[in-house]
């Protein structure tokens, strides 16, 4: 009986990876399609020398001949879509290379964002880390891509022989909205670390790529005492430990000197041999940058503190805070011992 059911599952596998395959060659030949169509409508309005009104003519005659033959999907509004799919990636090799691995759902989101390296990330994680639809849309209502500390200042990688940058996994701030927690009210840390662990999965995504949950609470113990971690994950693409401190208040320099010391055990006691350095992130409700700039922080390659927001905040929000960061960052890395040594004529 046990054959006959492993028959029977190894059938059902072949027969849905033969229709997921199906799925995916018919969703890249339609994107490539959608894409052809916008060539071919640009080029028929340049015919018409660019006139507003022989372009709205041409879109709303196609419209009905497609909807006449090929029935729903080829409104006004779509055809609108479908040239500014082309007019975004007028590189074909993009729309076969990039965008036909994704739904038209997906792009049609992505192309309504501005930034054209903002684009590029969506397109390569949306694919690479199979994101829904509403998960590309919420990356990027909370920005996302330009949450991620690329000009921080830090290393660009997290250990010898590591090609990953450290810019493309941390980010301030890390949006919690998901959470549902009140957005004044005084949290306990505790509270705080629940929430997270009812939410795993939503948070993982919050996190990034390649990480993966490893323990809540774990304790290190020295001969003389004992310490507890929030949260330790793994990240298999920068292939290390990455811990993470809950803090409820505003960052203080008693938080930095304890996560020092986290990683500096964990390096010690837990770390494997092909492991690349721990690395610590203080999440934390608000920050003081004087305590960042006279920290460990300032000069360490492994401590970040990050702000979380408990509600998902507006786009002009989020651009401040964003903008308000770099400056900041700026300011730290110009004010830094090795920028005040350096020679003004130094390139």
């Amino acid at each position: 009986m046990s054959e006959l059911t492993t028959f029977h599952a190894d059938i059902k596998s072949i027969l849905e990876q033969a229709r997921s395959k199906a799925r995916s060659a018919v969703n890249s030949a339609m994107v490539e399609a959608y894409w052809l169509i916008g060539q071919r409508i640009v080029q028929e309005e340049q015919q018409g020398k660019h006139k507003a009104q022989y372009g709205t003519r041409l879109l709303e005659n196609l419209s009905r001949a497609l909807t006449e033959n090929f029935g729903k999907g080829f409104s006004y509004a779509n055809l609108r879509n479908f040239r500014q799919f082309y007019l975004t990636y007028p590189d074909r090799e993009i729309c076969y290379t990039a965008c036909s691995k994704l739904s038209w759902s997906h792009n049609r989101l992505i192309m309504r964002e501005d930034d054209p390296e903002a684009r590029a990330y969506y397109l390569a994680e949306g694919a690479a880390q199979q994101w829904t639809v509403r998960q590309l849309e919420r990356n990027m209502q909370s920005r996302s891509f330009q949450r991620l500390l690329s000009s921080q200042g830090k290393s660009e990688t997290s250990g010898a022989g590591n090609l990953e940058s450290l810019g493309d996994f941390i980010k301030d701030p890390y949006v919690l909205e998901f959470l549902q927690l009140p957005e004044s009210a005084r949290l306990r840390e505790s509270e705080l670390d629940q929430a997270i662990i009812d939410e795993l999965q939503k948070f993982l995504l919050e996190l990034g790529k390649g990480f993966s949950f490893v323990a809540r609470q774990m304790r290190i113990s020295t001969e003389t005492s004992h310490f507890f971690m929030d949260l330790v994950f793994y990240n298999y693409l920068l292939k290390c430990f990455v811990i993470i401190d809950l803090k409820t208040g505003k960052l203080s320099h008693q938080d930095i000197g304890q996560m020092d010391m986290y990683v500096r055990m964990f390096d010690d006691l837990k770390r494997g041999e092909d492991d690349n350095p721990t690395i610590g992130i203080i999440l934390c409700d608000s920050k003081d940058e004087t305590v960042v700039k006279y920290s460990v922080i300032q000069e360490s390659q492994q401590l970040f503190a990050s702000k979380y927001q408990r509600v998902l905040p507006t786009e002009a929000e989020l651009v401040a805070e964003i903008a308000r960061e770099k400056r900041l960052i700026g300011v730290r890395h110009d004010e830094s011992p090795a920028a005040q040594d350096q020679d003004p004529d130094t390139p």
